[in-house]
């Protein structure tokens, strides 16, 4: 078959080389793509705007792709799932009223109070004057939310009532017409991603983002600046009770709205002292960073789970099938991001090691052939190893290898695990 990805990112160009592994699938098609995909054999990159769906369609039929693939959130709120399926092009994603769920803070935040979701307590504002009285009495620290899609840098948990009223005042500047602020919960984040044909959920490996830019998870929100998988804070005793308590009650309650969610239900968590778990957020597809260390580590044909859910026949599915190894994902940013950055740079020596993968984010490739930044987030190097310390020190092997004028990366992703390890050994 052949199968086409919406997208041009360091997932999509994970979704892409994990496609191609399997034998039933002959070609990739990535929309936009990028100088990763371009240099995948048997990957193609088209020409488009991923929100160009009548393009997006016409490439689909003309390509005769078996399914989509949508890699970011804005196609999906934007309702790609609902136009493709007017030319019966079957997409691995959900529509444009299942991606509420991400597309609008508030919205997922009455669907979880609805059914009795485990999540923060908090009030929306459509003017700052209201959202900063609301801080004044609350205190803090507290989290301010932009209500729709900000590319996972619309957050900002204010350590004090000043900083609060500072992201509201930036966000309506930035003409965001909703907040959400949130109570702030203490603990330790962890991703879950899980596939779901609209009835049954299949939880992935459990992963742990690194959002903030600086070490030491410091500094400004970013759309991640690095993760590891499997996180051992979440044993397979929590991913169950997860699994029961908030990935099937979600998805039973959207199909009683009538929203019939396939695709990826990304739930942001966080893990109190007490190992209560209560949802941040969630996403409504593949997370970046953490498909890239998530997806070399499944051994199930990715193209068979996929069409699993689209023919909703996922209970039926065998159990996934994990190698047992660890991966850790370091990525490597252009100087001033997530702020202003310059794209146009040269890249060169990306290494080619045993356990080494490279994951193109921000990258383009010219006529000549030549790699050059063109995002803020430009690589993904994940490494592999049997102990999360062996992969951490092939993913740093590689990415001190990498050059390019103004590159940037953490060089504390995993510290809490790895630290934790350091003492107890």
């Amino acid at each position: 078959m052949n199968v086409l990805i919406v997208g041009s990112g360091g997932r999509e160009h994970t979704l892409a080389w994990k496609l191609l592994q399997s034998p039933n699938v002959e070609k990739v098609f990535c929309l936009p793509g990028n100088g990763g995909t371009a240099l995948l054999p048997n990957c193609q990159n088209l020409a488009g705007s991923e929100e160009d769906f009548n393009r997006i369609a016409n490439q689909a039929k003309k390509k005769k792709v078996a399914f989509v693939v949508v890699g970011p959130e804005a196609p999906l709120a934007k309702g790609i799932t609902d136009a493709l399926a007017e030319f019966d092009i079957p997409v691995f994603g959900p529509t444009q009223a299942g991606a509420q769920i991400e597309a609008s803070k508030w919205w997922a935040k009455e669907l979880m109070q609805n059914v009795a979701i485990p999540t923060a307590f908090g009030e929306t504002f459509t003017n700052a004057e209201n959202a900063k009285k609301y801080i004044s009495q609350q205190g803090a620290p507290i989290v301010v939310k932009a209500d729709g899609l900000a590319a996972g840098k619309g957050v900002t948990v204010a350590e004090t009532v000043e900083e609060a009223m500072e992201a509201v005042d930036t966000l309506f500047a930035n003409e965001v017409t909703q907040v959400v602020v949130e109570e702030y919960l203490a603990g330790e984040e962890v991703s879950v991603l899980a596939v779901t044909d609209g009835i049954t959920v299949r939880p992935l490996l459990p992963a742990q983002d690194h959002k903030r830019i600086g070490e030491g998870d410091t500094g400004p929100n970013t759309g991640g600046m690095g993760a590891y998988a499997p996180a051992p804070v979440l044993t397979s005793g929590l991913l169950t009770e997860i699994t029961k308590q908030v990935l099937q009650p979600t998805i039973d309650a959207l199909r009683e709205r009538g929203i019939i969610y396939q695709g990826v239900l990304y739930a942001g968590l966080i893990l109190t002292s007490e190992k209560k778990v209560k949802v941040l957020e969630f996403n409504c597809r593949f997370g970046d960073p953490e498909t890239q260390v998530i997806l070399p580590l499944l051994e199930t044909p990715l193209d068979e789970l996929i069409l699993a859910c689209l023919e909703q026949r996922l209970k039926d599915f065998p159990p996934l099938q994990w190698s047992g190894r660890r991966a850790l994902c370091v990525v490597a940013s252009a100087a001033g991001y997530p702020g202003s950055y310059e794209k146009g740079e040269a890249i060169t020596d990306l290494p080619e090691l045993d356990d080494i993968l490279v994951f193109h984010a921000g990258t383009c490739l010219t006529e000549k052939q030549q790699l050059l930044t063109n995002g803020g987030r430009v690589l993904a190097v994940t490494g592999l190893g049997d102990t999360l310390r062996e992969a951490a020190d092939r993913a740093y092997s590689a990415i001190a290898q990498i050059n390019f004028s103004g590159c940037y990366y953490r060089t504390d992703i995993g510290h809490q695990v790895l630290s934790s390890q350091k003492k107890s050994s």
